[in-house]
């Protein structure tokens, strides 16, 4: 793997060290945040700078997170050597650690989104209205086939990327944090396949 890379796919050595509560946010924090010392994160996590820097270490192992250079004597400083993550489901269904680390990791990202949308609602009063009425929570009933939804999600991930610095150096512009979520209204037994269906 290069050492900058916009997006990489999670292989299964990657998803097992991700799957353990520290190392989860680590490069979300890189990424948001910008380079950092294991202090840095220490504080940022509430925890200790030699439980960060075990942590940066097995991170910077599977090629996570990579030294900078840039720190002073043994302050190393850190930086994420991606801008994102993603995994699928499917990819370790026939390694059930990995597919474990997925599940755990795919949970506690839904707790991050939570708390970040609690955070929301409690800070949204003292924002101006502008910011009020267009931010927050909407959802939405489609009915797709897994290959229309599939076309939804990369429209998505373009519609994402076109405004992903779209804002960057005007006056009153911020960031924002935008996850999306989707599930069937309906959970039935033996709907997955599509393959199993259409081709017999």
């Amino acid at each position: 793997m290069d050492d900058d890379e916009k997006s990489i796919r999670l292989d299964e050595r990657q998803i097992r060290v991700l799957a353990h509560p520290l190392r989860a946010r680590i490069p979300g924090l890189l990424r948001t945040n910008g380079p950092a010392t294991a202090t840095d994160l220490a504080r940022m996590l509430d925890t200790n700078s030699g439980a960060t820097s075990y942590h940066l270490r097995q991170l910077a192992h599977v090629g996570l997170v990579i030294d900078t250079g840039e720190g002073q004597g043994r302050r190393r400083e850190w930086r994420a050597t991606s801008d994102s993550h993603s995994w699928a489901p499917s990819d370790f269904d026939d390694r059930p650690d990995a597919s474990a680390a997925a599940t755990w990791l795919q949970r506690a990202y839904l707790r991050d989104f939570l708390e970040r949308a609690e955070r929301w609602e409690a800070a949204a009063a003292a924002w101006a209205p502008e910011w009020r009425d267009r931010l927050g929570l909407s959802d939405t009933v489609i009915e797709v086939t897994p290959e229309q939804a599939g076309a939804l999600h990369a429209e998505l991930a373009g519609l994402f990327e076109r405004y992903r610095h779209i804002g960057s150096g005007t006056p009153g512009a911020v960031r924002l944090h935008v996850t999306t979520h989707a599930a069937p209204l309906e959970y039935s037994a033996g709907r997955g396949s599509i393959e199993a269906t259409d081709g017999a």
